[in-house]
């Protein structure tokens, strides 16, 4: 989150982790809150240094400043960053993805390296791959967030190597880390430990069944609303109702240049009876299901924190919206769904990724078909 300074600051300052969330009276309250670790209040005024001390209490470390681009030495790790948002790769990405690599750029810039110096002020023309996996490895407790600065870094220096802006990319050769899962793939007790605390009628339960039942994304589910249901008919003439929608993940890609635009991905996906039951005796808005407190729709940002607090009350922490995700689509793979139902259900366009999943079922078939031939109970009767 980014908060400004006080007037007449020259920079304004992100705040990894840190939330804002607004009460019935309309005052708005901080919170530092990442996965895992408890709550915490930020009571000081935002732009104040009580503030900053408090946030750096709560993050461990210091706040990560973005400096003016006056302050940029040509030639530096910050510079080529400032030359890379204006370029015509970055201006086409989403501006979600624009904002999020940015985050992750300018992290690197207020990082320092093992000698205590700060990365933003390196020389570019002397980055190597070693100084690549130094910045990788000190995210090694998290490999998403390690493999998405390598990603970052590596779209940045390609661009620039084709620019001639360097001589040459330190991140190629330089691996990803493997066997990071992201986000939690909820469990079917935690299921039910959610469904027990959040009855059907409640808003949680109601926001809990159109990620259970649609397998949509947080970024979909706020816009979902009454308007987009309508009457299908299946290949063998049957009825059944479903919702449409537009996905809005790559929406916002722009067109290559002197490229038509993409076309928008739109899904349409039947409503089971757990969900038609759920949304007849839950109470939702006019224009989307799922409204604030003030009845209006949700932010995706939104959503999820109100959600992660859903999460919390129910005594799920370590749970969030998108490994519902996670488990709509092992579930259905374990129940025997093709990599192609997964990418028609989900609105993949990569086989890959429903390759994990089908993947992952069939090692769990055949390991429970064949663990059996590891005992001796099965070796003598083979003997014998």
């Amino acid at each position: 989150m980014v908060v400004g300074a006080p007037t007449g600051a020259p920079m304004k300052i992100d705040f990894p982790y840190l939330v804002q969330d607004t009460d019935r009276h309309g005052n708005v309250r901080y919170y530092y809150r990442r996965k895992g670790k408890p709550k915490i209040r930020i009571t000081a005024k935002p732009g104040t240094p009580e503030f900053q001390e408090q946030y750096a209490t709560a993050h461990g470390g210091l706040t990560v400043a973005r400096p003016s681009p006056s302050k940029a030495a040509e030639g530096s790790f910050r510079w080529l960053c400032q030359q890379y948002y204006r370029s015509a790769p970055f201006k086409l990405l989403g501006r979600l993805t624009q904002h999020r690599r940015r985050l992750i750029l300018e992290s690197i810039c207020e990082s320092r390296t093992p000698k205590g110096k700060l990365r933003g002020d390196a020389p570019v023309s002397m980055m190597e791959d070693e100084h690549v996996r130094d910045i990788r490895d000190e995210r090694a407790d998290r490999p998403g967030s390690a493999n998405n600065a390598l990603k970052a870094m590596s779209a940045m220096f390609s661009w620039a190597k084709e620019s001639r802006l360097v001589a040459k990319n330190p991140t190629l050769g330089v691996k990803r880390y493997g066997g990071g899962e992201g986000f939690h793939t909820w469990t079917d007790e935690e299921i039910a430990q959610f469904e027990a605390h959040h009855p059907i009628g409640t808003k949680p339960r109601l926001a809990f069944a159109l990620f259970r039942y649609l397998g949509v994304r947080r970024s979909d589910a706020v816009k979902l609303g009454k308007g987009m249901e309508l009457n299908a008919v299946d290949d063998a003439g049957h009825p059944y109702e479903a919702i449409r929608f537009k996905v809005t993940k790559g929406s916002e890609r722009k067109p290559q240049p002197g490229k038509a635009a993409p076309e928008p991905k739109w899904l349409t996906v039947p409503i089971l009876p757990e969900l038609r039951r759920i949304l007849d005796a839950t109470p939702s808005g006019h224009l989307t299901y799922l409204v604030t407190k003030f009845g209006k729709p949700f932010s995706v940002a939104g959503l999820g924190n109100w959600f992660r607090d859903q999460c919390d009350a129910a005594g799920l922490p370590h749970c969030a919206a998108h490994g519902i995700r996670k488990y709509d689509a092992t579930t259905a793979a374990e129940n025997g769904a093709t990599e192609h139902q997964l990418m028609g259900m989900f609105g993949w366009d990569d086989p890959k990724q429903a390759a994990i999943y089908t993947r992952k079922a069939r090692q769990k078939k055949l390991a429970r078909a064949g663990m059996h031939l590891m005992t001796a109970a099965e070796k003598n009767k083979k003997a014998g």
